[in-house]
């Protein structure tokens, strides 16, 4: 078992359970005084706490789109006080939930942290492979599938909570997630992470940290607060003619299952009772985050979080919004609502953290995983070329075409990740070469309807940077374990079978372009850098602010901050 945090004995909550779930909530609240911003040269000391958000799903262009229905203080804080980052992005391909969250605090792409995607398959044995699986830890007091992610095993790559605990054991470092990978990648090695279960609505962590949850956790759990949400409306903040730029519900491309696809929507509706399926559907609603929330609070108070002179690190990656995303499309008026009630529920947190720690004494960095794509059925509406591409077609053709050259057999034999598997046996056993076989894969891929771009292992492996797309998908291939062939499908386009919604994980600039948001004056400084940044730089800077080493796999370097001199900012 992994030791736990060392941990302060449990100081009595200072707020109840209900009441922090009602901070949270979506009333507006007042805007809190101006800080000073100081540039980051000025800082003399780390903040007692850092706050990492990642907003799962949210694309750079939401968050300007929507910026004059702002509140006065939640994203606002970061656009009007904060540093950020007008042209942030990720450079590696397949850009999805698990490879972006192992990203961000360890500053290496998936070519070096050996997270390719949210699930793969082992390239010689083609055995499912689940990015944050690991079978020799359990969910505490809950059930746990096989493929459930429990540990962060399969990262190859220390993050700066990693680093930071190295050098100073008493610092605490959290991860608080609806999804297990958004808790147990940003947590690291020598992290904690705490993620919510569908089956009953509560939160837990799993064996690898600790043998049992601590009191404060028991106490969250015992209340029920995702409960609270039973028979609660999910209905619009603004009157209708705030949304006119958005897509209005009920489309039929927009999915019509768990708390239906118009608003306002009920949760729970369907049920008569709190149960597994009404706990899931809280997390494509805006009560996800708002629960989330609740135990992220509840965290810093039962672990005192930003309570001594030893830094910590507080991770809590907000799923809904990708999950209300992947139903409705970001375009939809669903999405625009779900992301006013988020900014809503930062407001509240921040101020809380503004009453709690003090707003001197900690910082906030806000980014996400990954972009989105437009729903494809939208986007055709618009006169662009979209798409799906179904990969069993795309499956079925390419092994027509590589039986026409190499003879009767099964040569490419699953898809994972952005890549193909091939069965290596038989071409050992037919005498050929593998690379022959992947170059010819690449060359039939490159030919198909909807497919921009292949690669092989010796041009991902060469130090070409120049040919379109292949720069993306060398960060987004490890030689241990991806696929060796890996393709990009065209802008606007979904490599799925699955009609309606929408999804990312490809090298265009949509599913690229994500927020890099920073609130703490002392350290970030104040304004809009327009430089172009990549999310590997967060954890340099905060290695930086926190006066230890990066970690040692990290590809980026400090961000440039409003007020760093001109060679900092001629990147």
């Amino acid at each position: 078992m992994h030791s736990p945090l060392p941990r302060l004995p449990l100081a009595a909550l200072a707020l109840s359970i209900t009441l922090a779930l009602a901070a949270c909530s979506s009333a507006p609240l007042a805007e809190s005084a101006g800080a000073s911003a100081a540039p980051a040269a000025a800082a003399k000391a780390p903040p007692k706490l850092v706050v990492f958000l990642v907003v799962d799903g949210l694309p750079m262009r939401q968050v300007l789109a929507y910026r004059e229905q702002l509140q006065a203080d939640g994203f606002k804080r970061f656009l009007d006080q904060g540093a950020w980052f007008s042209d942030a992005r990720y450079a590696h391909g397949h850009t999805v939930t698990a490879a972006g969250h192992a990203t961000m605090l360890t500053g290496a792409y998936p070519q070096r942290t050996g997270i390719i995607s949210n699930e793969w398959n082992d390239a010689q044995t083609f055995a499912p492979v689940y990015n944050t699986g690991d079978t020799a830890y359990q969910y505490i007091d809950h059930k746990t599938d096989p493929l459930a992610g429990t540990s962060p095993r399969n990262l190859r790559a220390e993050t700066v909570g990693d680093v930071l605990r190295t050098r100073q054991p008493a610092s605490k470092v959290i991860g608080i997630s609806g999804k297990d990978r958004g808790a147990i990648l940003p947590a690291g090695h020598k992290g904690t992470a705490y993620m919510y279960m569908s089956e009953d609505g509560q939160f837990a962590s799993s064996t690898y940290y600790m043998s049992s949850h601590p009191q404060w956790v028991r106490d969250f759990n015992a209340a029920k607060p995702a409960d609270a949400f039973f028979g609660k409306a999910w209905a619009p903040l603004l009157p209708e003619s705030a949304y006119a730029g958005s897509v209005p519900d009920g489309q039929p491309w927009q999915f019509n299952g768990g708390n239906g696809n118009r608003l306002p929507a009920v949760l729970g509706a369907k049920h008569e009772k709190p149960g597994p399926l009404y706990y899931s559907n809280i997390l494509p609603s805006p009560y996800g985050d708002e629960l989330t929330l609740a135990f992220a609070r509840a965290a810093i108070e039962g672990e005192q979080l930003g309570a001594d002179a030893q830094t910590d690190i507080l991770s809590v990656s907000l799923s809904s919004h990708d999950y209300v995303n992947h139903a409705f499309g970001p375009e939809s008026r669903l999405s625009h609502d779900h992301f006013l009630h988020l900014d809503r529920y930062l407001q509240g947190f921040f101020q809380y953290l503004d009453q709690r720690v003090g707003r001197a004494n900690y910082l906030v960095l806000l980014t996400a995983d990954h972009g989105f794509a437009d729903s494809p059925d939208w986007a055709k509406t618009q006169g662009r070329d979209a798409e799906l591409l179904n990969p069993s077609v795309v499956m079925t053709a390419l092994n027509a075409g590589l039986v026409q050259k190499f003879g009767e057999g099964r040569w490419a034999v699953k898809f994972s990740a952005a890549g193909v598997l091939f069965d290596h046996q038989l071409i050992a056993a037919r005498g050929l070469a593998p690379a022959d076989v992947h170059e010819e894969a690449a060359r039939l891929l490159r030919g198909m309807n909807g497919i921009v771009a292949a690669f092989t292992p010796a041009q991902l492996d060469s130090a070409d940077t120049a040919t379109p797309f292949l720069d993306a998908m060398r960060k987004a291939w490890h030689p241990e374990v991806s696929a060796p062939v890996q393709f990009v499908i065209k802008p606007n386009w979904l490599f799925s079978s699955r009609a309606g919604g929408s999804s990312h994980g490809t090298p265009h600039r949509y599913d690229q372009h994500v927020p890099i948001l920073g609130w703490g004056p002392a350290w970030l400084g104040r304004g809009e850098v327009k430089t172009p940044v990549e999310v590997v730089d967060i954890a340099p800077t905060l290695a930086e602010i926190l006066q230890v080493p990066a970690p040692a796999q990290s590809q980026g370097r400090p961000l440039p901050l409003p007020g760093a001199s001109p060679a900092a900012l001629a990147r």
